[in-house]
């Protein structure tokens, strides 16, 4: 069944509102993306994760050197901070289940799928998905894979709990509409956080200097803004450059007008 004319005139806004949002609003303009693409299939909750490829995978690492290295929860609990990073431990030891696998073995298509696509039926009856999906009240999930390069990819995962129904075919293809057309937009939030495109991940703290680097603040007004020494933002600055490996404010400005992107494999 074709997406309805309303659906599609909602993800069209939706397109347009977060090309108005700042270039450093990386935060704010992603809530707003998980929060109108969850209201449009009635998922309850959303997870982001920032996930890298490592240079040196081992040869019999099932994750073939993937590893997830940011987390943003639309709606987070203690009990779902606890059970993903219980989950990220066992992918980082190289053991993760049956939907992790599947998801690695896609990584660098641009995908939409259900649990049911991404395990056997066994797997509902085992500890992953009681554990990580049953515990949380999520009985069903849609898992998008967004690939940036070569060596990074955005997951997002939307979720309904055990008082709704489980995902439609029809949900699916919202989503896949949704987010196939703003690879721009993914691009720009990993760039934000310098996940697989810096050297290694922003702190929280570069975050906030490098959103007024990109609003065109300067260093001083930076420094105000935070409440730091001007001392203190030009360290941040420093550091912002040689993560992206820049030397100026305008090649820093280039990467995200889509000029020399990297393709990194640090972690």
């Amino acid at each position: 069944m074709p997406i309805t004319p309303t659906s599609l005139e909602r993800i069209y806004l939706l397109w347009d509102n977060l090309a108005d949002y700042d270039v450093g609003d990386i935060h704010v303009s992603r809530r707003f993306l998980l929060e109108t693409v969850c209201s449009l299939i009635g998922a309850q909750n959303a997870d982001w994760i920032g996930c890298v490829r490592l240079s040196s995978p081992q040869s019999r690492d099932p994750m073939k050197g993937w590893r997830p290295r940011t987390l943003f929860t639309l709606n987070p609990c203690d009990d779902t901070s606890a059970a993903i990073d219980a989950a990220f431990e066992e992918m980082d030891k190289g053991e993760p289940d049956i939907t992790t696998t599947r998801n690695v073995e896609l990584a660098g298509t641009f995908r939409v799928l259900s649990l049911k696509e991404l395990a056997t039926p066994e797997w509902f009856e085992g500890p992953s998905y009681k554990n990580y999906y049953k515990a949380l009240d999520r009985q069903d999930s849609l898992w998008a894979g967004i690939p940036i390069n070569a060596d990074a990819e955005i997951q997002i995962g939307f979720h309904r709990s055990f008082a709704s129904k489980p995902f439609t075919t029809d949900d699916q293809e919202i989503v896949s509409h949704a987010l196939r057309g703003i690879r721009w937009f993914f691009k720009h939030q990993m760039l934000g956080e310098g996940v697989g495109v810096a050297s290694a991940p922003l702190t929280p703290v570069e975050q906030q200097v490098l959103q007024g680097l990109l609003l065109g603040l300067t260093e001083k007004q930076i420094a105000e803004q935070n409440n730091q020494s001007p001392h203190t933002t030009h360290d941040h600055v420093k550091r912002i450059f040689r993560k992206y490996g820049v030397s100026s404010r305008s090649a820093l400005m280039a990467l995200w007008l889509g000029k020399g992107l990297m393709s990194n494999n640090n972690p």
